[in-house]
């Protein structure tokens, strides 16, 4: 009874943030840039799906994956609306196969697939000292290179996946022209390690949004050694937020 109580409350919360009025249209400037009407855009960890129907609506054509029981039949009710949009109850990870996600009933949003960043993210902000992950779920796991041979070569990737990051792009063998990456302020390590795949990838250039906002944090886009600067010294300030990674050749 108490979990189910708990899910519904994180349920609730999550379409409060997620589902209000205005944040459709702001979403879809912020993406405009870098999505391409026809070509495909990769949403992992949709969520709810605020992004992958912003991406829809500007002409992409939308894969979006959420791993979580309690969550995916929203998603898809969310989305249907969109027949742009594909959904899919997986994970993505660093090989295929199934893989388990530690949920949090009260707040799925930070729900994860990484036991280290469970583990640290307490200590370096506030606001996850509070949180439980109550419940485990066993999910399918692919890459985003399995993704790319199936739907073609995104235009964009979002990865939201709450310090799984990292493993995400572990899958990828071949340059995405642009993506965003989740962060947590205070803790570089894992950013800094999805930096080192991009870079083995192709060259790119890095900005960042702070929080829940819309605007980039940098007037000019970063090299990696300035933005890895900026994440060890200034991401602290943050609670979280997302860098952005564009390919240089995608100009």
């Amino acid at each position: 009874m108490q979990s189910s109580l708990r899910q519904t409350l994180g349920l609730i919360r999550s379409l409060v943030i997620y589902c209000r009025p205005g944040r459709q249209a702001a979403l879809r400037r912020l993406y405009r840039p870098f999505v391409r009407a026809g070509e495909p855009v990769f949403d992992i960890g949709a969520h709810l799906g605020d992004r992958s129907r912003a991406f829809a609506a500007l002409g992409a054509s939308v894969i979006a994956l959420e791993p979580q029981a309690q969550l995916f039949p929203w998603l898809r009710r969310l989305c249907r609306r969109y027949p742009r949009i594909t959904v899919l109850r997986m994970a993505a990870g660093a090989s295929d196969g199934v893989a388990q996600i530690a949920v949090s009933s009260s707040n799925p949003t930070v729900s994860s697939m990484a036991p280290d960043w469970r583990r640290d993210v307490p200590a370096h902000q506030a606001g996850f000292r509070g949180v439980r992950w109550d419940a485990a779920q066993t999910v399918d796991v692919c890459t985003l290179d399995q993704l790319i041979r199936e739907f073609g070569q995104p235009a964009f990737c979002k990865i939201d996946v709450e310090g799984y990051e990292a493993e995400v792009l572990a899958g990828l063998t071949q340059p995405i022209d642009a993506l965003s990456l989740e962060f947590i302020g205070g803790m570089p390590a894992p950013t800094k390690r999805c930096i080192d795949i991009l870079e083995h990838l192709a060259s790119y250039r890095y900005n960042v949004i702070v929080g829940e906002g819309r605007r980039f944090l940098f007037s000019d886009w970063q090299s990696p050694q300035e933005i890895r600067h900026w994440l060890e010294r200034d991401s602290g300030a943050a609670a979280s937020g997302d860098l952005y990674a564009r390919r240089l050749e995608a100009g």
